[in-house]
């Protein structure tokens, strides 16, 4: 028992012979490098010391548009969501995780196919476009144009676009408002005549008041 006493009061020597020697250097060597400081006003919060890649702390990256480390990182990704801090999502439903479900996928009756970026990949629906017809070939799905005009009940003219088709009138008349009928042209709103004017189907006639006879120009009234 008297050994271990002996061991007791040399250590706690020793840590007082430290405290007293060694006590106004611990502190200052304790502040961060005056390179660390520079670095922080330059980039901003969230930011480590230099050699850790960008000098951003581990789950941050640099903003694009202020170049400062305020963009957070989720490793997982977030989905139909956003990143609001290092992996934690915002997501659409108003809840928050690591990561963010996705919504079940809707590929109608012909399957999906992968649709990649720099994001990743997501299923999309191997349809076509509205007036398209689909055909699936070696290389692929081929949509084509259906051909609408054979099968359109346009009055006039049918004239065949991609995705669908327009109907058009001759001169003298204009399309109804049910876009496939044709209806005559009313020429005398636009006031060709200087006096009458009298509407035709495709055309107009001017006419004078009595006492005026019509000018060779068959608009102006003499």
């Amino acid at each position: 028992p008297p050994v271990m006493l002996v061991e007791l009061l040399f250590q706690a020597a020793c840590v007082s012979l430290f405290l007293s020697s060694g006590q106004g250097r611990v502190y200052p060597a304790r502040k961060k490098p005056a390179s660390f400081a520079v670095e922080r006003r330059r980039v901003g919060p969230h930011v480590c010391f230099p050699g850790s890649g960008s000098g951003c702390c581990p789950g941050w990256m640099l903003s694009p548009g202020s170049g400062k480390c305020t963009l957070p990182l989720c490793s997982f990704g977030c989905g139909g969501g956003s990143c609001i801090a290092p992996n934690l999502c915002m997501c659409p439903d108003g809840e928050q995780g690591i990561t963010c479900p996705e919504p079940p996928g809707t590929c109608g009756e012909y399957g999906c196919d992968l649709s990649c970026n720099h994001g990743g990949c997501q299923e999309v629906a191997r349809v076509c476009p509205v007036g398209f017809s689909m055909a699936e070939t070696a290389n692929g799905i081929r949509c084509t144009d259906i051909d609408e005009c054979q099968s359109a009940a346009c009055e006039g003219m049918c004239v065949n676009t991609e995705g669908g088709f327009a109907c058009e009138c001759g001169a003298g008349r204009e399309l109804s408002a049910d876009r496939h009928s044709c209806r005559d042209t009313d020429e005398c709103q636009a006031t060709p005549c200087q006096h009458r004017c009298e509407n035709s189907v495709g055309s107009y006639r001017c006419s004078c008041r009595p006492g005026y006879h019509l000018h060779g120009n068959r608009h102006s009234c003499v």
